[in-house]
């Protein structure tokens, strides 16, 4: 009798003990209740079936508390805040004696919040600051008369101290339908990162689509997995015409794991844009130059690019100067848009030696890439990628402009201070691949340099 009562006071006391460390943090509760009870399984005090009903205990004890201490409805289990500020000097020159060397400071915030609920239930949301860009002929009042440069989240220091503007950058709810036997399915819908792992040659990676988006995944064996994506997103709303433009896509990806220093990964995907011919100077914020233009401003040419990309990685015992295993990675990613009849294809190929994350690591990497003037619609590539126009296309601009029509040399190194706080820089050389703008043989002196160093923190 007496063994009884003791046990059942051990138990007591592990179910008032897991309960504390859940009202204590919501992110610690799940990791430091279920490592707590497992030990006491291995142990012996606690038996299967015991430490399954001491789990479902804590989690109603939890789901009590969570909500008592925050005020959020029962439903809701959980939630980060997160975010990032980023200050970068950079730094724009040419060969071309047009081309004045320019310098600017700018910084970037995002904070943003993710909250979870029963029934694998998800929303989100992230602020950002940011430059506005206004659409050329747009009027004040219209919905592109003052918007958020699509590229970027950087913020440019100038006027006199002026207070700068925040923009959403995220906002978006998810559902995942199917998490288990290895299987992942989840649909998301808003504004959201983007679902694509295609790289800055496709996206730039500030780019936030808004649409639905269908990601999944499949776990085959323990060194092989499928991902895939799916995706409709709008690019303009236009009350004048039947047809708005928009964008679909979809990509597949296979990782494979083949031992403890070897890995891989394989994928091909397509995209389209439907309607291309309403995004009209007029209608939609241009940021970048390169591709063949109607009067209109609207891109002369479909896109519905195929693209396929491939990476190896081999992880070495130790580097200098780096703290642990050592990895060292070779990519590559092609696109052809059949939709163009010329200026159609893109590449580029790098290497990646280290990858900086945690403390005293770091990554060196370089990049050669080629996109031809129609291989993409342009305002969705990379805007750090620059060449320089002494002659400002039809509806694009002079200057050291990024878009497609650039091939380019990339370097970039980082270096990780602390866990929150890292250091890069990173150096774009770009020239044109066709020099005619507007019909006429630009200047030979076309090469452009891009050069920003940064510090981040992030929480």
């Amino acid at each position: 009798m007496k063994t009884t009562k003791t046990k059942m006071k051990t138990k007591l006391a592990l179910v008032a003990g897991t309960t504390g460390l859940a009202a204590l943090a919501s992110q610690a509760h799940a990791q430091s209740a279920d490592a707590l009870i497992d030990k006491l399984v291995d142990k012996g005090v606690l038996t299967a079936n015991e430490a399954k009903d001491l789990r479902n205990d804590s989690d109603k004890d939890f789901n009590t508390a969570f909500a008592a201490k925050t005020g959020m409805p029962d439903w809701v289990t959980g939630y980060k805040l997160s975010g990032d500020v980023r200050g970068r000097f950079e730094q724009f020159g040419s060969d071309n004696n047009a081309q004045d060397d320019r310098t600017r400071l700018r910084y970037r915030l995002r904070a943003g919040l993710t909250v979870n609920m029963l029934d694998n239930c998800e929303l989100g949301f992230r602020l950002t600051s940011g430059d506005n860009k206004t659409a050329a002929g747009a009027t004040v009042g219209s919905s592109t008369s003052s918007t958020g440069n699509p590229l970027s989240n950087n913020t440019t220091m100038q006027d006199n101290f002026s207070k700068k503007m925040v923009y959403i950058d995220t906002a978006y709810g998810k559902y995942t339908a199917i998490n288990s036997g290895g299987w992942l399915l989840a649909a998301t819908v808003g504004k959201m990162d983007n679902p694509f792992t295609f790289t800055p040659m496709i996206f730039d990676s500030d780019i936030t689509p808004e649409g639905a988006a269908l990601t999944g995944s499949y776990i085959i064996s323990d060194k092989h997995s499928l991902a895939f994506t799916g995706g409709a997103f709008v690019l303009d709303e236009e009350s004048g015409v039947s047809k708005d433009p928009f964008m679909y896509g979809g990509q597949v990806t296979w990782n494979a794991k083949w031992n403890d220093k070897w890995s891989s990964s394989a994928g091909v995907g397509a995209l389209a844009i439907v309607s291309p011919a309403n995004l009209t100077a007029a209608n939609v914020v241009n940021v970048n130059n390169g591709n063949t233009l109607l009067a209109s401003g609207a891109p002369q040419y479909n896109f519905t690019p195929i693209i396929a990309d491939a990476s190896v990685t081999y992880l070495f015992d130790k580097a200098p100067l780096y703290p642990g295993a050592f990895p060292v990675k070779l990519a590559v990613e092609g696109m052809n848009n059949p939709s163009a009849a010329k200026n159609n294809n893109g590449y580029w190929a790098g290497v990646t030696f280290g990858k900086a994350g945690a403390k005293k690591t770091w990554e060196l990497t370089y990049r050669y890439e080629a996109l031809e003037a129609n291989a993409w619609y342009a305002q969705m590539a990379d805007d750090d990628n620059v060449a320089y126009y002494n002659t400002a296309p039809a509806n694009g601009s002079s200057g050291c402009v990024a878009g497609t029509n650039i091939k380019s040399h990339m370097f970039k190194g980082t270096y990780a201070i602390t866990d929150s706080l890292t250091f890069s820089a990173t150096c774009y050389l770009g020239n044109l691949i066709n020099n005619t703008v507007n019909g006429q043989a630009e200047s030979s002196q076309n090469n452009a340099m891009h050069f920003f160093a940064d510090l981040m923190w992030k929480f």
